[in-house]
Parts: C-alpha cells; sequence; structure tokens
C-alpha cells in the first residue's frame, strides 16, 4: 500500500476556526496544492452556537478561520448551508430522540454536510478534493482503490465518526493530519511557527448546535416541553417518574432521581427507552451486557463485504474496539459481539474495522442482552 498521490490538487479546505482545520489547510497548501479555504455557516443565527469553547459555527469562528487563511496565503470563502444543517443533522438528531434512540450528530454532519454537501459542490466547482482537519488517513491500495484507515495516532484517531463515507468520497478526501505521530500540543505549536492565532484557541466540545450543553432542555424545547411519564424497573413496577424519556439514553445512571435504592442496594441504569408510552425502564448494571444487535442503513468504506467475517467493532466515538462476527443479510448488518459489552444504545453507529482499516458503518437498530436475548430499542 502507498499513501494516495501527492500531485498537485485543487483542494477546498473546510476551515473551522479551529486548530486542527488550520493547520491540515496550511499543511496542504504547504504540499504544493492549490488550496482554498471555505467556512461553512451552519446556523441561521450563528451567535446562538457557541458558549466558551463549545461548537464550532459561529462568527467568531468564521473570522478566526478568515485569518487564519490571510496568514496561510489563500482565497477565502463562507458558504452558507444552514439550511442543509438544519434539515439533515438537527432535525434528524430531535427526530431520533422523539423515537428513543441515541443519535450521533457529528457522524450524521460528515456524511451529509463535509462529504455529501460541500463535496458535491467542491466537485461541481472543479476541485478535486476538500481537506478537513480530521484524524484518519486515505491509503491508496495497489489495484487504485481507496481505503480509509485510523490514524497513526490512536489517542486522536477520528475515524469512527468518517465510518459513513463510501469509496467515491474517499477519493476525493484529504486528512493532512491523519499520518503523523504528533501530539496536540505538537499540533498547536506548529501552529505558532505558522503564526496562525488560532494556536491556543480551545478544542470544541460537546454538540455545537448545543451552546450551553443543555441536551434534555434543547429536546424539550423542540418536543414541546416537559411530558411526565412512569419510570419503572424491569417487572414493570412504577418506582419514579421523569419528565419526558428524550431526557435519556441507553447506560445512563445519573439524574434518575428514583428516591429509594433498589433491593439489592445496587445502583441501577437506565436500560430501555419507550417514546410510545413515554416510559423508561431501568434495572442492575447486568441487564446491560449486550450479547447482539442488529444495525441498518450499512454505508461501506469500499466494497461490501460478502459473507460472515470477523472484525473489531467500536460503538461509541471515543470508545475502544470489541471483537465481533459480522454479517450483512438482506440490508441488514447483524453483529454477535466475542464477550458482552455494555451501554449500546439504538441510533447509535456501530463501526467495523479490518486491523487498521475502516471496514464501514451501520446504524445500530436493536438489540440484545445476555439474559434475555430478547431485542431492545
Amino acid at each position: 500500500m502507498t499513501q494516495t498521490s501527492q500531485r498537485p490538487l485543487r483542494v477546498l479546505a473546510a476551515m473551522s476556526g479551529g486548530v486542527d482545520s488550520a493547520v491540515a489547510a496550511a499543511r496542504a497548501a504547504e504540499a504544493g496544492h492549490d488550496v482554498t479555504g471555505v467556512h461553512l455557516a451552519l446556523s441561521a443565527n450563528p451567535q446562538s452556537f457557541r458558549t466558551g469553547a463549545r461548537g464550532c459555527c459561529t462568527i467568531e469562528d468564521s473570522r478566526d478561520a478568515r485569518r487564519a487563511a490571510d496568514v496561510i496565503g489563500i482565497p477565502f470563502y463562507v458558504w452558507d448551508l444552514a439550511e442543509r444543517f438544519r434539515e439533515d443533522v438537527v432535525e434528524d438528531f430531535v427526530a431520533e430522540y422523539e423515537a428513543g434512540r441515541t443519535p450521533n450528530p457529528c457522524l450524521r454532519c460528515n456524511e451529509k454536510i463535509k462529504f455529501a454537501a460541500l463535496l458535491d459542490k467542491a466537485l461541481a466547482l472543479g476541485f478535486d478534493a476538500v481537506c478537513t482537519g480530521h484524524y484518519a488517513t486515505v491509503v491508496l491500495t495497489e489495484d487504485g482503490t481507496r481505503e480509509l484507515h485510523r490514524a497513526s495516532d490512536m489517542a486522536k484517531d477520528q475515524s469512527y465518526v468518517l465510518g459513513v463515507l463510501d469509496e467515491k468520497q474517499l477519493a476525493h478526501a484529504m486528512f493532512p493530519l491523519g499520518d503523523t505521530l504528533t501530539t496536540k500540543d505538537e499540533i498547536r505549536a506548529e501552529a505558532e511557527r505558522r503564526g496562525l492565532a488560532v494556536a491556543k484557541k480551545p478544542d470544541s466540545h460537546d454538540i455545537c448546535f448545543i451552546a450551553d450543553g443543555d441536551t434534555q432542555g434543547f429536546l424539550a424545547n423542540r418536543l414541546g416541553g416537559p411530558a411526565e411519564g412512569d419510570i419503572v424497573d424491569e417487572a414493570g413496577t412504577k418506582i419514579g417518574t421523569h419528565e419526558g424519556a428524550f431526557g435519556f439514553t441507553i447506560g445512563q445512571r445519573k439524574g434518575l432521581r428514583i428516591g429509594h435504592p433498589a433491593p439489592d442496594g445496587k445502583p441501577r441504569y437506565v436500560l430501555d427507552i419507550s417514546p410510545v408510552n413515554n416510559t423508561v425502564t431501568v434495572g442492575p448494571v447486568e441487564a446491560l451486557d449486550v450479547t447482539a444487535l442488529t444495525a441498518i442503513r450499512p454505508r461501506w468504506c469500499g466494497t461490501a463485504p460478502s459473507g460472515p467475517g470477523t472484525y473489531t467493532a467500536q460503538l461509541r466515538a471515543h470508545g475502544g474496539e470489541t471483537e465481533v462476527t459480522a454479517e450483512l443479510v438482506d440490508g441488514t448488518l447483524n453483529v454477535s459481539f466475542t464477550e458482552p459489552v455494555r451501554g449500546v444504545a439504538p441510533g447509535q453507529a456501530v463501526v467495523l474495522y479490518d486491523g487498521t482499516r475502516v471496514v464501514g458503518s451501520a446504524t445500530i437498530a436493536t438489540t440484545a442482552r445476555r439474559e434475555t436475548a430478547a431485542a431492545s430499542g
């Protein structure tokens, strides 16, 4: 295998206003590519998308991106994708929670915005590639196809949220930070050497379109305010109430406000969320053990696998890997875990790996637990 060709390309660098995307754009320009910077305006009210270090979508961020582009010496534009972002990311996020699922908006943004809407527009304008500050690697194989691999530094790897990219999108993706073993402090030091003012800017955190980090408050506002429902145990006995099932996630322990301990004195966790009757089921941590799952809407970073195979799987952006067997059957991905895992929620993405190579991803639809082996979600 060899790294993606370094012949000069026309590159559109997505610049969020943060240090990673600024350094990525600078490296692409330094490599001899014809780079143009673009900041995506994703909010109809950009003042509201950021508080402190949260988010990446404000006027402040667009100005930081413009200043970085000026220092690098590349043209810079702001593209308004707010309506597309609202429809494909924000409304999807709300609808998923309303249905009792736990979505990943960053993954959806990469799929629908950065490598669909943005890439389509870039190609239409004659650009060869879109460059971002993600930590991942695109590898060109001997037969001319491209593969997505983990970043050289596993501590910063972001391939999980890129597992939605297909081979066509990978052919036009550039991740200049992915194949270097550098710490974040070294990236900041590089930015400072390059004269980029974002060198000391805090990283973005949480969900960019929820300015104060209050996901439950955001959802309550979107879904019509508090809707009291029951908290029940595994036997269906009511043990408390809540103000909206959408405010809970599978595996949650804190904030249950049940008010009295379980008979065994051990903590209880959210096991199931039923939006139909607005009920939240809780139980012991052992009841979270998942042995298998089904996942829908698979996206393959290359050719879809045929027949059953052994892989490792990652179930959350900052989670570890676990060994699985997986098979695609009639468009549904069936995954079985070698050892039970916990905290798996419908709506999350399962991303399959073959070594460092990203095979693809799919959205978790149902889970089977060790004790009941019954689907939930």
